[in-house]
């Protein structure tokens, strides 16, 4: 399973890069806007930070706006992969998109129907909410299931973003079920790092350290 980090920050992103464990960034409005910094800066930063997929999304709510939109993001670096919302006007948006060979990310996601169109208009990753699912009584892991059993069934090689993680929980189901990516927030990629029985068992070993005669660094 591939660990991309859901961030704008680009701090975080050289923390998650030192860790040699990430695969890709997806950012969206609301990230970006938190850096304070302009969009295309933030974007291209990334870009050369990052070797794998960056996830960058339109803000038009028509199709030809989105098409628009997702052409210049994709002509900024190789890496970028469009983020479309999954609406009727994102459909159109996503088929032309696909068909220019430009990589889409279809987001907002919140039905396992909504993932089988994404697919059938060609985009290559399909983004489901667990969280925001979860926070309305609902159950995120199911619909991830449900999206993967779909897929397998008719041969789609769209990937599935697990995406709205709150948890390590998340992580732990989502690798559980074969999901191909999970993107999680930097303060969740710090909790599937840490463990405090690794904190103490540490601790007791460096204890112990200080008591063997004839170090020899």
């Amino acid at each position: 399973m591939k660990f991309f980090i859901d961030t704008a920050d680009v701090a975080e992103i050289r923390e998650a890069l030192s860790l040699g464990i990430l695969d890709g960034v997806t950012t969206n409005p609301t990230l970006v806007a938190r850096t304070g910094r302009p969009f295309k800066d933030v974007i291209l930063e990334i870009c050369r930070l990052v070797p794998g997929p960056v996830s960058a999304e339109v803000v038009s709510t028509n199709a030809e706006g989105m098409i628009r939109e997702g052409r210049e993001l994709a002509s900024w670096a190789p890496n970028i992969v469009v983020k479309v919302p999954l609406t009727p006007e994102g459909l159109k948006a996503i088929r032309v998109l696909s068909r220019e060979g430009i990589r889409v990310n279809t987001t907002l996601v919140f039905q396992p129907l909504q993932a089988l169109l994404a697919a059938k208009a060609g985009a290559a990753y399909v983004s489901p909410f667990v969280g925001r699912l979860d926070d309305v009584a609902g159950y995120g892991m199911r619909l991830v299931a449900d999206i993967l059993e779909i897929f397998r069934h008719y041969g789609y090689t769209t990937e599935v973003i697990v995406a709205s993680v709150r948890h390590p929980m998340h992580v732990l189901e989502a690798a559980r079920l074969g999901a191909h990516i999970v993107t999680m927030p930097f303060a969740v990629m710090m909790q599937v790092v840490k463990h405090p029985l690794t904190d103490v068992g540490l601790a007791r070993f460096l204890e112990d350290w200080q008591k063997v005669p004839e170090k020899p660094f």
